[in-house]
Parts: structure tokens; sequence; C-alpha cells
């Protein structure tokens, strides 16, 4: 423990990565008790806000302004990982563009998470691959999977959610459906960027109605790569292919460096309709299911406390 009551850097067991400043904000909000920031080396860059969610003490740091993807995550971590020495696994939380299926109802404000699926540790560079005459593109090599203990985590949080509702935060029910269109994937975005005003109402996937204004949790594979998925064609090609439930650009630079779970919430769904609409309200959805999931790890004592 540091002279102003706050913990030393070899106390703090999770990392927590954002990429952008709204999901930085929501992920700070997050934080039961907010701590002083220990010395870190001058080598490391980032800036960090730390603090105690349940028993973890946790350090977050926001990738550099203007500066995304895979190589900046990856750098990111690694000098978090260069102060904070004693880190056991790190959560890559935000915003994410869903994929949504007939198989999985992928909507504005759910939160993906991802999970070993198909042959896969989670996450899926999709661009990261070979051609083969007369087979096409193929993907190779493999992104590590989560630590074991937040895939019993996981397990727990899913066993929970079947009796319970998330404990997600109270004013994410502020929107509503009206503000949640997918429209069908030949369909392009009209009117420049920006809100879908000029865009025909009538090109709207018709989808049921929820009963549960609550986001959904997916668990599954996450594509990541350092582009940004705007062709819905080329999404659903993809998600038919892997399953994929959402794409995103930074966790591939994260998954075979260091024990990482990714969790997104979804913001728009990778097609060239893309706003900043739903951006808070997703950054927050996500950042309030990693609370939960922390809420869910074992309850150990403090460094240097008696077992």
């Amino acid at each position: 423990m540091s002279p102003n009551g706050s913990p030393d850097a070899n106390e703090y067991t999770i990392g927590w990565i954002c990429a952008l400043p709204d999901e930085l904000v929501v992920a700070g909000a997050m934080l039961d008790e907010h701590y002083y920031c220990p010395p870190q080396p001058r080598s490391d860059h980032n800036k960090y806000t730390v603090g105690r969610i349940a028993t973890h003490n946790i350090a977050i740091a926001c990738l550099p302004a203007g500066l995304y993807g895979t190589t900046s995550a990856t750098r990111v971590a690694e000098q978090m990982q260069s102060t904070f020495q004693a880190l056991r696994f790190t959560l890559m939380v935000g915003i994410g563009g869903g994929a949504p299926s007939n198989e999985n109802d992928v909507r504005l404000g759910d939160v993906v998470v991802s999970q070993p699926t198909n042959g896969h540790g989670g996450v899926i560079n999709y661009t990261f691959g070979k051609t083969l005459s007369g087979e096409g593109f193929q993907h190779t090599g493999f992104l590590g999977k989560p630590p074991q203990i937040l895939l019993n985590a996981m397990a727990h949080l899913k066993s929970k959610h079947r009796l319970h509702d998330p404990d997600l935060l109270g004013h994410l029910d502020q929107m509503g459906e009206e503000n949640d269109h997918l429209y069908l994937a030949e369909y392009a975005h009209a009117g420049g960027q920006g809100d879908c005003d000029k865009c025909d109402p009538a090109k709207i996937k018709i989808r049921p109605v929820r009963q549960s204004q609550r986001p959904v949790i997916h668990y599954g594979l996450i594509a990541s790569a350092d582009i940004v998925m705007k062709d819905a064609i080329v999404r659903d090609k993809l998600q038919q292919q892997h399953g994929i439930l959402c794409f995103e650009m930074e966790a591939a630079g994260l998954m075979n460096g260091l024990d990482c779970l990714v969790i997104r919430g979804i913001c728009d769904y990778s097609d060239s309709h893309k706003n900043k609409r739903w951006q808070p309200y997703a950054a927050a959805a996500s950042a309030a299911y990693a609370k939960e999931l922390i809420y869910s790890l074992p309850l150990y004592s403090p460094p240097g406390s008696p077992r």
C-alpha cells in the first residue's frame, strides 16, 4: 500500500482496455472505489484510471486518441503489463458492430462476449489467411482463448441470467426499439454519413418484437481486424461461414499476447448505415456486463493479508 493509502502497482490483478473516450468514461463509472495511480516507468505512456470492483483492483487504460486497431491495442497492453506485473488477465471492453442472423438475434444494445466456438478461441482475425485454388479464402492461425477463471465466471452468469435479468444499468432502458433498425443487406445507406433520415423505411428488415427491452447477452465468436466492417453483404458471408456475432478492430492484437476476454456492446450492424447514436448506450452495456462478470469471480484476500 502506498503512503497515500492507494494500492501499489503489484496489487492490481485485472487490466481493462478501452478504445474510445466514451468507453473510458463508463469504465471508470463502474469502479466501486477510485484510487490514486501508482508510479509507472518512463517506458509506459498509458494514462490510467485505477480503482476497485468487489475485492479486485482494476487498472483501466484507453487507446491513444485517433490510434485504433490491433497494433495500438497490443502496445497499450504491453505497457500496462510493464507497470502492473501482477495482472491475472485483461478485459477488452467497448463497442462493436453486430452480425445478426436467424440463429442469433443480435440487436443494438446487446452484449457479445468472446467464447471458444467452432474450433476458435473466441476471436478470429478475419483478414489473416490464405487463398487456395478452387477453395477460396481460408482463415489460418489460432488466437488464444480466455483463461479458465473467466470461462468459469461466464458459465456462472449464464446460469444466473436464466433465472434473473442481467444486472445492467437502469438507464439502458432509455433507448427503445423504435431506434433499432436493421436494413436489408442489399440496401445501402442513403444521404451520406449520419442518421438514416433519408433511408427508405420499406427496406427495414421485419423482426419479431422482443418481450423484454433489456440487453441480451450473446456468447460466441468475435471477428477482429484493422478495418471497419461497413458492408452488409460481406458481413453476412463471414457470419454464415464462421457463426460470427460481431465485428471489431482491436481484439486480434491481444489474444495471443495475454489472457484476455473481449466484451462488446452492439452499437451498429456492421453496414453502411453506421452512425454514433447507440455508441454511449452500447459502451455502458458492455461495461456493466464486465462489472457483473468481475463480481462473479472468486473473492480473493488482498495481497499480504492473512489467509
